[in-house]
């Protein structure tokens, strides 16, 4: 009589239920698992049968018995360890060694040679994915107990073993529901880099300090040592708190990556910092079955690309999707993957190979192919999409050696926390979050501009020379820098400060 118990594993970013079956004949032993496994679910065999020996129970060898485990849907590749409970219980319970009911729980995890529970991956997504299919409970290793329970509306069970899990479907021992994780806002944000540490760069700052308030695309600007990249990892010290949904968000794509720590979420904004070697796929994503690369690995956080122009071409323009719509679409031959891609593009780059190009202190040595050569890496649909450019020049020695007078993250942090939450009052009837995802039709409808800014704009567009989308990114900042200054409508100064942040014209 076969047996039918329910696990889930993770396609993309989105839990699937799988449907484990085993069944039993009298005959020869033989266990075979079928519906596409990978190496790791084929090996589960030999940790079954292990971990149910040493949890006091006849394992599959002694049974005399033909097993076979069918994991459903079968066109549907199995991959990892996370069938690996499940499968177990099914043989315990179509071997008669255990008789319960199962018909409303998901069972997760992989099970160690002792019969204890290791942590599974992704448990936030497929625990989403068990309630909605209608279960009321989810058993899984004690480790992902926090990511499981940040899920309403259904009883998360932590177990530490195979062991532990037998006495509560048996009856003898219960486990304790995990309570519902509460989240409390991250304040100090996980970096030990603050503005007070930055001397100088006034403009610069400015330019960051906008950038975080409307989650703007940034590119700096300037020679070695000048404190570009000092300046980006700062802004993870001025960013808000996540919000309970991007929470979610964030941990759900850090828990199918395994990045986060044993029995805890991701309680900040992400930032990652690829080096300019990475490839294609690490970047953007992909893989004969897709997995989320790290433009995703930084959604609702920074993503930093230093030394930008360095970026192989093609890794460089696979971005221009991703930036404009905030999604990352892997299309296989079974079909197409979406992953979020809503990120805070922070880059930097010299302005030349050598690094000297403008300074008052060195002569560049570079000749003027390899100047156009070096600019021009950046095509003009990336220019377009990068909404701040600002130059970072050389700070002087005596402002370096200055003590004090440098304004702190936290006095920043609680302007771009104000502006943030304009947004919001702005946005609350629309799936918007800040000013940058702001489209056309959402231009029209936020941020109308006085018939005198309309005739000021259109002049400087002319001049300057900006696209339609150049057009659109010019008015999103000038909103966002109204909304730092408390304004509710966007005025001259707003608009000629944003202007000023657009790029200059390469052929210059």
């Amino acid at each position: 009589m076969a047996t039918t118990l329910h696990a889930a594993q993770v396609v993309g970013l989105e839990g699937h239920i799988i449907d484990v079956e085993v069944d039993l004949v009298r005959g020869l032993h033989h266990f075979s698992l079928v519906g596409l496994p990978d190496k790791a679910v084929e090996e589960a065999k030999e940790r079954i049968a292990s971990a149910v020996k040493n949890s006091g129970f006849d394992p599959p060898h002694k049974s005399r018995h033909r097993i076979t485990v069918s994991l459903a849907p079968a066109d549907l590749k199995k991959e990892g360890s996370t069938f690996d409970l499940a499968i177990a219980l099914g043989y315990l319970i179509a071997y008669e060694q255990l008789a319960c009911d199962t018909a409303h729980t998901l069972f997760l995890g992989e099970l160690a040679l002792d019969g204890s529970l290791r942590p599974a991956r992704g448990v936030l997504p497929l625990t989403a994915a068990a309630k909605a299919q209608g279960f009321r409970a989810v058993v899984l290793p004690a480790e992902n107990a926090a990511e499981a329970a940040l899920v309403s509306g259904i009883s998360v069970l932590p177990a530490a073993s195979l062991r532990a899990v037998i006495a509560h479907l048996s009856g003898k021992i219960p486990l304790i529901t995990a309570p519902v994780t509460i989240i409390v806002p991250d304040e100090k944000a996980d970096t030990h880099l603050d503005f007070a540490d930055i001397r100088g760069q006034g403009q610069a700052k400015r330019c960051v300090e906008i950038a975080a308030a409307g989650g703007h695309n940034v590119l700096m600007t300037g020679p070695p040592g000048s404190g570009k990249t000092l300046l980006a990892r700062a802004v993870s010290s001025v960013l808000p708190p996540l919000s309970r949904e991007e929470l979610m968000e964030v941990t759900a794509i850090h828990g199918v990556a395994g990045l986060l720590a044993r029995n805890s979420i991701a309680s900040s904004r992400p930032f990652r910092s690829p080096h300019h070697t990475s490839s294609y796929v690490a970047l953007i994503g992909g893989g004969t079955w897709p997995k989320p690369g790290e433009i995703t690995l930084a959604h609702r956080g920074v993503l930093f690309l230093d030394e930008f122009p360095e970026f192989e071409r093609r890794v460089i323009e696979a971005l221009r999707q991703p930036l404009e719509d905030g999604v990352v679409t892997v299309a296989r031959a079974k079909g197409t993957i979406q992953f979020p891609a809503r990120i805070m593009l922070v880059c930097a780059m010299n302005p030349c190979p050598c690094g000297n190009l403008g300074s008052a202190k060195k002569s560049c040595v570079c000749t003027q192919s390899q100047l156009f050569h070096y600019q021009h890496k950046i095509s003009g649909p990336i220019v377009d999409r990068i909404d701040l450019w600002v130059e970072v020049p050389e700070v002087a020695h005596e402002a370096l050696a200055a003590r004090g007078g440098e304004e702190p993250s936290r006095a920043v942090r609680a302007r771009v926390a104000g502006a943030r939450a304009r947004q919001q009052k702005r946005f609350h009837k629309s799936t918007l979050h800040t000013n940058s995802e702001m489209g056309v039709r959402a231009l029209e409808t936020y941020t109308p501009l006085s018939a005198e800014l309309h005739a000021a704009l259109r002049d400087a567009a002319s001049s300057l020379h900006l696209s339609a989308r150049g057009y659109h990114r010019t008015i999103k900042i000038a909103r966002t820098i109204a909304d730092l200054a408390g304004s509710e409508e966007i005025t001259q100064n707003h608009l000629l400060e944003a202007l000023q942040y657009r790029p200059k014209s390469r052929e210059n």
